[in-house]
């Protein structure tokens, strides 16, 4: 009898948990809905290292990555596209095909494209690197939720805190996001479960 009086107790305060709590989790999954719905990207007309016009409809595909960053990055940016090369390393020829990767650099005044150029031929797959007018490449990356922030030393000289996540995009559009300090097998779960 008691048993039975315990697990009606235990019943009925765990249904007056999960009363309380679903606002609480739908709340939540609402903000993030909200927030995916946010990233929409914009219009944008921008160079790459060969001059060639880069707009939003390059960002159209069945997958795109997008990470914005600048190349005196220290640690993070060169960290970050080398475990994307190492994944397009690792995909088969016909996901390799349906997979493009963009680097857009949120220090254009140093990037121009010769030094996002010299930059990006260290690593061993084709990556796009995007450079072009300042107000236009902030508002590109502030149209994705990418926030950047100089950050000057005593002689002058600046880096930059920044969003540092993968975007991925289909179709042009938001998709999910991949954290700067993913593994390198994270990532390649994600990129490749994409593709499938």
């Amino acid at each position: 009898m008691k048993v039975k009086t315990s697990i009606a107790i235990i019943s009925g305060c765990l249904v007056i948990f999960l009363f309380l709590t679903l606002p609480v989790f739908l709340s939540i999954k609402d903000q993030k809905e909200d927030l995916v719905a946010s990233f929409k990207g914009s219009t944008f007309s921008l160079k790459d290292v060969n001059n060639n016009t880069i707009t939003e409809k390059s960002f159209e595909g069945p997958l795109t990555a997008i990470f914005f960053g600048f190349t005196n990055c220290p640690d993070v940016c060169p960290m970050t596209l080398n475990n994307i090369d190492l994944v397009i390393n690792n995909l088969s020829k016909q996901k390799k095909e349906n997979f493009k990767v963009f680097f857009v650099s949120i220090d254009p005044e140093r990037d121009n494209p010769e030094v996002i150029k010299n930059y990006l031929e260290s690593f061993e797959n084709k990556i796009f690197g995007i450079t072009g007018d300042p107000k236009k490449v902030f508002l590109l990356s502030q149209s994705w939720g990418v926030l950047s922030e100089k950050i000057f030393n005593e002689d002058g000289n600046y880096l930059i805190n920044h969003s540092s996540s993968v975007l991925l995009l289909k179709d042009g559009k938001y998709l999910d996001r991949i954290n700067h300090h993913a593994k390198y097998k994270d990532m390649y779960k994600v990129i490749n479960k994409y593709l499938r």
